[in-house]
């Protein structure tokens, strides 16, 4: 137990001062910036982890017991995520050390909290803090763009500085796949971002290490769509619909190189090789890794200008080839609108490109807009009579065509029949409301004349 003194500046006055200024010290450095004292014990025995979004309630007073902050009087839970620099030094370093439903107290030195500049008007300059905290959940940190939580991350070591790897980079990792308790795959490797399909790492992997720094150690939760999905992997005896959790550490890493850090020369000279590449994944089946590379491609060259007219000629070929393999890519992903996208834009560098119409017209067929895929192929035809896929593909669209048509006429008349029975049901109830009335006063007889029907009276 330290006790903490204080300086004439942080004195209020005889009989001010209520708190007592004790507890463990809880500084890397063992300095008595920040004094810890437990006044009841959390559960379990899990610490929260950089990153992990914290929830708590607090109270904080100065050290003559003037209260300046409390999220009780609120009425809201206070959240913030771990060691991120989002609140007072303190509270990142005080929190780290807290069990869910531990309540403690901090107190903390001026160098730990808001130092000699204060935060008026409720805190004055160099002052010491005191904090009742009590922590009621920590969570790990989603790193998903889509914020699905497919990816939870929990930190176990910092990395250093602010750089992260990104497409195409090349890493050096150490991991552990485990399910269900069990350690699947332990491994050291070096590879480029965008390969692991190939070494048998589920996409969550890349994704994690992509939001990792240098020297970075965490611990990731992914979820089937991230994982092995449905499918699971017989390889590694993963059923169907398994959550995965890896522990990765990132011991170095390469960048490589972005659009902006290269000449038109090394874009065209790297976008040849990343196209062989692409082209190698696509032979073997891989294509959503062929589909990287050829998307590499693209940003690259889509918006160079000032060319020579050479470089021109050659970055119009590459960006075409790439387009048109990322539609083929694409409709074997069973992705036909992103097919369709990609078709559009490579007709927009060659209009009568026979794979382009044609591959168009393979994404609207599985789009079922059989009319317009109908159009392309009769385009193909006309421009290269000698394409017998496209005539096939013609006359598999007119079937399709008029077994939509048909479809459709027996979807109306259906609906026809709905509406006159539904008219005729109308009719028969305006019908007998009528007779209705004329009955209250005559009646029709059978040869058609009216009987007055006279009411009893008493």
């Amino acid at each position: 137990i330290c006790y903490m003194t204080m300086t004439a500046e942080e004195q209020t006055g005889e009989g001010q001062h209520t708190i007592p200024m004790e507890g463990e010290d809880i500084t890397p450095k063992k300095d008595g910036g920040i004094l810890k004292l437990v006044k009841r014990e959390g559960t379990g025995t899990e610490l929260p982890m950089t990153g992990d979004k914290v929830f708590v309630h607090y109270v904080g007073t100065l050290v003559d017991g003037t209260h300046f902050d409390s999220s009780r009087d609120r009425g809201e839970k206070f959240s913030f995520e771990l060691g991120k620099g989002q609140v007072i030094k303190a509270w990142d370093i005080g929190i780290a050390t807290m069990k869910v439903g531990e309540l403690c107290q901090l107190i903390c030195k001026p160098e730990y909290a808001y130092g000699s500049a204060g935060s008026p008007p409720k805190i004055p300059p160099n002052a010491t803090l005191v904090f009742e905290v009590e922590l009621f959940e920590f969570r790990g940190e989603d790193i998903t763009e889509e914020e699905d939580g497919g990816i939870v991350r929990r930190i176990i070591t910092k990395g250093q500085g602010y750089s992260k790897p990104n497409e195409g980079a090349t890493v050096d990792v150490t991991m552990e796949g485990i399910c269900e308790g069990r350690v699947f795959d332990e491994r050291e490797l070096k590879f480029e971002i965008g390969d692991g399909e190939g070494l048998g790492l589920p996409v969550g992997v890349e994704k994690a290490i992509m939001a990792m720094e240098q020297g970075e150690e965490a611990l990731f939760n992914i979820k089937p769509k991230y994982g092995f999905g449905n499918a699971g992997i017989a390889k590694y005896n993963i059923p169907a619909g398994a959550t995965l959790q890896y522990k990765i550490k990132l011991t170095a890493f390469e960048k490589a190189k972005e659009s902006w850090e290269m000449n038109t020369v090394e874009k065209l000279e790297q976008s040849s090789l990343v196209k062989e590449k692409g082209t190698q994944y696509f032979k073997e089946g891989k294509y959503k890794q062929a589909s990287v590379q050829y998307k590499r491609i693209v940003s690259w060259l889509e918006h160079e200008s000032g060319l020579s007219e050479e470089d021109e000629k050659n970055a119009k070929a590459l960006r075409l080839a790439a387009h048109l393999n990322l539609a083929m890519c694409f409709i074997k992903l069973q992705e036909p609108s992103q097919a369709l996208e990609n078709c559009d834009k490579a007709l927009e560098l060659d209009a009568s490109n026979e794979k382009a119409l044609f591959r168009r017209g393979e994404a609207l067929f599985g789009m079922k807009e059989y009319d317009r895929a109908r159009d392309d192929f009769q385009q193909v035809v006309q421009l290269y009579p000698a394409n017998k896929a496209a005539k096939s593909q013609v006359g598999l669209c007119q079937k399709r065509i008029k077994e939509q048509h048909e479809k459709d006429k027996r979807i109306y008349a259906n609906m026809f029949q709905k509406f006159a029975e539904r008219d005729s049901k109308k009719e028969a109830k305006k019908v007998k409301s009528e007779s209705k009335e004329n009955g209250d006063g005559e009646m029709e007889v059978e040869n058609g004349e009216k009987e007055v029907v006279c009411e009893a009276k008493e």
